[in-house]
C-alpha cells in the first residue's frame, strides 16, 4: 500500500483569483512505514505572491525569481504521486490548487489529480475522531504529542513530514522512525550482537495472544475503520 503525504505552499488562497503553487512537499509511506522516500520543489508561480502569504510561509519572490515553472516540473511531480493514495490535511484547498495548475497546462492532457490518485483529507477524519475540538495541524501535534518544534514557518516538505507521523498516529498505527533513527536503531542493535549475543538471545520472548485477545484485536480495528472511514490492513 502505498501513500503520499502531500503539502503545498501558494501565493495566495483562491485558485479562482489567480494564486498558484509555489511549493510542493510530499513523503512516501509504504504498508505504514515512511520509505525516506520524497518529492520536494520550489516552483515560479509566474506572478507576485501576497504580502499575507509569505508572512504564513516565508517564500519570497526574490527566492523564486530563478524556480522553474509548473510545467517544467509537472513530469516529475506526477510520476511521484501516480497510483498513490495522497494524504492531505484539508485536502479541497490542495487539490484545487493542484488541479488548477494542471487545467492552466496548454493543452491540458491529464485532467485532474483525482485521476490519478485516492484522496484522503486528514482534516476531516479528524473532525470526526475528535468532535467540537480544533482539528489543525497544530492541535493534532498537540493532541498527539508530535515534535513540532521546528515549525515556526509553514513550509511543504516539513508539514508533510509532520502530517505523516499525525496521520500513522491516528489511523492507530506506530509512527515509523526517521531514516537517521533507523539507522542509529540498526547500529545499537548490531553492537548489542556483537556484544553480548547470549544475553540479547535469552531477552527475547514470544508471546502468542489468546483468542479472546485476538478478537478484541479484530473489534478494535473495525472500530477504528469505521471511525477513520479508512481500510486497515494490518
Amino acid at each position: 500500500m502505498r501513500q503520499i503525504i502531500l503539502d503545498t505552499e501558494t501565493t495566495g488562497i483562491d485558485p479562482k483569483k489567480g494564486h498558484r503553487i509555489i511549493e510542493i512537499g510530499a513523503v512516501e509511506v509504504i504498508d505504514r512505514r515512511v520509505t525516506g522516500s520524497y518529492y520536494h520543489q520550489y516552483i515560479h508561480p509566474e506572478r507576485e505572491v501576497e504580502k499575507e502569504a509569505i508572512n504564513v510561509h516565508g517564500i519570497t519572490n526574490e527566492f523564486l525569481k530563478d524556480k522553474p515553472v509548473f510545467s517544467a516540473i509537472v513530469d516529475e511531480f506526477m510520476a511521484f504521486v501516480t497510483g498513490a493514495e495522497l494524504i492531505i490535511h484539508n485536502a479541497p484547498f490542495d487539490v484545487g490548487f493542484i488541479n488548477h495548475e494542471l487545467n492552466l497546462l496548454k493543452p491540458n492532457t491529464r485532467g485532474i489529480i483525482e485521476d490519478y490518485c485516492k484522496i484522503t483529507d486528514t482534516l476531516k477524519m479528524a473532525r470526526r475522531m475528535y468532535p467540537g475540538q480544533r482539528a489543525s495541524l497544530d492541535a493534532l501535534c498537540k493532541r498527539l504529542m508530535v515534535d513540532n518544534s521546528n515549525r515556526t514557518l509553514h513550509g511543504a516538505l516539513l508539514d508533510a513530514e509532520i502530517l505523516a507521523d499525525v496521520y500513522l498516529l491516528m489511523t492507530g498505527g506506530q509512527v515509523s522512525l526517521s531514516l537517521k533513527n533507523q539507522q542509529d536503531a540498526a547500529s545499537a542493535a548490531a553492537q548489542t550482537r556483537l556484544t553480548n549475543p547470549a544475553e540479547a538471545q535469552t531477552q527475547l520472548r514470544i508471546i502468542t495472544p489468546s483468542d479472546e485477545e485476538l478478537a478484541a484485536h479484530r473489534d478494535y480495528l473495525t472500530q477504528l475503520a469505521k471511525e477513520t472511514n479508512t481500510e486497515i490492513r494490518w
